[in-house]
């Protein structure tokens, strides 16, 4: 991996300025660099043709002090041990800028479901919850969907788990589908977290939501709620794309059509109507509002001064890298940075993990409710600290995050 552009190396830069700001303790800052266990496993699956292939599988629990590790399963043919370490500390960080009681954690395995049956991604997810059963739990470690996994695949983990356990703990996992135990408002809660996030930006940016220009890069299960909820805002999403390429159309999308074309095509390219555009062209198109929500390291050095929007929000998680950070920040474009933008599917977690907890269930307009107001206190800390330091907003999201983090590892007596 290339080191300029590896996550973890990258995640650590971020956290380094931080605790230089908050002089932090040196075994604070030494126990926070790096994660707390890096679990790795072979997953061996039996195929539809009766063979067996074997998948590298890795778990890393990075910090706990505030709480169980916390964080998605990726599925994904070039997962790196890197990626995962990156997204854990992410995960550290989403979690105590909600302030929600988890560590983070995050976990992968190295596969192309695209290219795997319906029962093979079942034996594999399986396989994944028996190997690595002892470093799973609701109060261990609490896995959610991520990249390539979905509420059926937090079905199979549940019950795999659950036969193993010899008793129902649906707490075990969050994501799961509502007749698991799941909670409303789930599926399209971080998506709904951006949302909010875009709302409070655009009123310190000065930015009109309505008839807006937005573009947004991924157009799975998070960019596709996050067009659909911001166009009944009123803005016009001009352009989205997925890993097959994107479309484009300066008088706007229907993006429910879209969002059909894609089911029946397995891609958005070829969309009636719209112009074909590479996800390298669509980045930099103009527009008011650039939502990247696809993966890692889409904006850096190299096309950072040809980005146009005046507020980027990071709906996926590290899409900026550092130096391309620095210029968006010179060209005055407001930053949501990721582990705050992206955080509703956190709490929205937090939430089901205490209902299925309790057996008691909130329906979605209470949840909606409750994550409005958890994100708009964590955005306006964010913003104060940007204001009273004078850094970045993802500086100061940072210095936020881990001075909460540092404060519960002193009172710990790390």
């Amino acid at each position: 991996m290339n080191e300029e552009l590896n996550p973890f190396k990258i995640a650590q830069a971020q956290f380094d300025s931080a605790a230089q700001i908050l002089e932090l303790d040196d075994s604070i800052k030494k126990l926070l660099r790096e994660p707390a266990k890096v679990h790795k496993k072979t997953l061996k699956v039996k195929m539809d043709d009766g063979s067996e292939k074997k998948f590298k599988a890795f778990i890393v629990h990075y910090n706990d002090s505030r709480g169980p590790f916390k964080g998605g399963i990726r599925y994904h043919p070039k997962e790196t041990v890197d990626t995962i370490k990156a997204l854990a500390i992410l995960m550290t960080l989403k979690s105590s800028i909600v302030n929600a009681p988890f560590g983070g954690g995050k976990s992968g395995v190295i596969c192309d479901v695209k290219k795997m049956s319906h029962k093979e991604i079942e034996r594999l997810t399986r396989s994944f919850v028996r190997e690595f059963y002892d470093f799973i739990g609701p109060e261990i470690y609490i896995p959610a969907p991520d990249v390539y996994t979905n509420k059926q695949i937090m079905a199979w983990v549940l019950d795999e788990y659950e036969k193993i356990a010899g008793k129902h703990i649906p707490s075990v996992v969050t994501g799961k589908p509502i007749e698991l135990g799941g909670s409303e408002g789930r599926e399209d809660a971080t998506a709904q977290g951006v949302i909010y996030n875009i709302i409070y930006a655009a009123e310190k940016a000065g930015v009109k939501i309505k008839n807006s220009k937005v573009v947004v890069q991924g157009y799975g299960n998070v960019g596709y709620y996050i067009a659909s909820k911001i166009h009944k805002l009123g803005a016009s999403v001009i352009g989205v794309s997925d890993s097959k390429g994107g479309i484009f159309n300066k008088k706007g999308l229907d993006v429910e059509k879209v969002f059909e074309f894609k089911k029946d095509n397995k891609t958005v390219v070829g969309f009636p109507g719209s112009k074909e555009i590479s996800n390298k062209d669509l980045l930099e198109l103009d527009c008011d509002i650039l939502v990247p929500a696809a993966l890692e390291n889409q904006i850096t050095e190299k096309n950072a001064n040809n980005i146009k929007a005046k507020i980027v929000a990071e709906a996926a998680n590290c899409p900026t890298t550092n130096e391309a950070n620095d210029i968006l920040c010179n060209k005055d474009i407001f930053i949501i940075p990721d582990f705050l933008c992206n955080s509703g599917g956190v709490v929205v977690s937090y939430f089901e993990w205490v209902q299925s907890m309790y057996g008691y269930y909130w329906p979605k307009d209470e949840i909606f409710d409750k994550l409005n107001k958890i994100m708009a206190k964590a955005f306006n800390e964010v913003y104060d600290m940007h204001e009273n330091k004078k850094v970045d907003m993802r500086t100061a999201a940072y210095l936020v995050a881990v001075k909460r983090v540092a404060d519960t590892m002193k009172l710990r007596g790390y």
